[in-house]
C-alpha cells in the first residue's frame, strides 16, 4: 500500500511540514510505503491562460502544456492508493501554494478523465485560530470533485499547532489525526477496487451527453 502526502506550506520546516512528518509516522506504522511532497520545493506555476484563442484551459481536449514538476507529481498522485492534503490557512482561506497547485493539477490534467477516481483521501488542515473548516470543506470538496473517496473518521483533522514546539497539543486533535490514519488504511483494505468503475466522463461531457450533444473526442 502506497499514501502520497502534498504539504502545501511555503515554509520547508513549518508546522504544516512537522504534522504531514507524524503523518507519515503513523501511516509506516500501519505498514504504508509514504512520501511527502513538499510544494515549496517543487517547481511550478500559476495558470497564466497560455492557450491560444478557442484553446483556453477550461474548454480545450488536451493537457496542459507548461513545462514543470506537475506532471511527475500527478503520476506519483496515481500510482499511490491513499492521497492526503495538509494545508495550513492563510487569509481566511487554502494557502496559495495548495489553491495553486490544485488549480494546475484539476483544470490541466484531472477534468478529462479523473485518474484520482477511487483514490482514498484525507485532509489535514493546520491554522492559528480562525477559517479552518472553510479551508477543510475546499479540499473536500476538491478530493469529492475528482471521484476520491473520503470516509468520515470522528473529528475533522483541524490541528491548531504550536508554532514553538511544532507538535499538536490537543489531544482531540492527536485523536483525530490517528484515527484518520488508521481508518484511511482499513478503508482501503475493505474495498473490493475491481468493482469501482475506473471510467469517467467531465462534467461537460456528461452534460453534453445529458442534453443530447456528446461527441466522444
Amino acid at each position: 500500500m502506497k499514501a502520497i502526502i502534498i504539504a502545501g506550506s511555503e515554509r520547508r520546516y513549518g508546522i504544516t511540514s512537522a504534522v504531514a512528518e507524524k503523518t507519515r509516522k503513523l501511516l509506516k506504522e500501519l505498514g504504508v510505503e509514504t512520501i511527502i511532497i513538499f510544494l515549496n520545493e517543487i517547481n511550478f506555476s500559476p495558470c497564466n491562460g497560455c492557450g491560444g484563442e478557442g484553446e483556453e484551459c477550461n474548454y480545450r481536449s488536451y493537457p496542459c502544456e507548461k513545462k514543470d514538476d506537475i506532471p511527475n507529481i500527478l503520476k506519483l498522485m496515481i500510482n499511490a492508493d491513499i492521497i492526503i492534503y495538509a494545508c495550513p490557512v492563510h487569509a481566511f482561506g487554502v494557502c496559495h501554494l495548495m489553491q495553486i497547485f490544485l488549480e494546475r493539477v484539476g483544470v490541466g490534467y484531472l477534468r478529462f478523465n479523473r485518474p484520482l477516481a477511487n483514490k482514498i483521501g484525507g485532509c489535514i488542515i493546520i491554522g492559528r485560530k480562525y477559517h479552518l473548516g472553510h479551508a477543510y470543506d475546499q479540499i473536500i470538496n476538491n478530493m469529492l470533485l475528482n471521484r476520491m473517496i473520503v470516509p468520515g473518521a470522528g473529528f475533522p483533522v483541524l490541528i491548531h499547532g504550536n508554532e514553538l514546539t511544532k507538535d499538536i497539543s490537543d489531544t482531540e486533535e492527536k485523536v483525530a489525526l490517528e484515527q484518520m490514519s488508521k481508518r484511511l488504511v482499513e478503508m482501503y483494505k475493505s474495498i473490493d477496487f475491481k468493482k469501482l468503475s475506473r471510467l469517467w466522463l467531465s462534467e461537460r461531457d456528461l452534460s453534453e451527453m445529458a442534453e443530447g450533444k456528446y461527441e466522444k473526442h
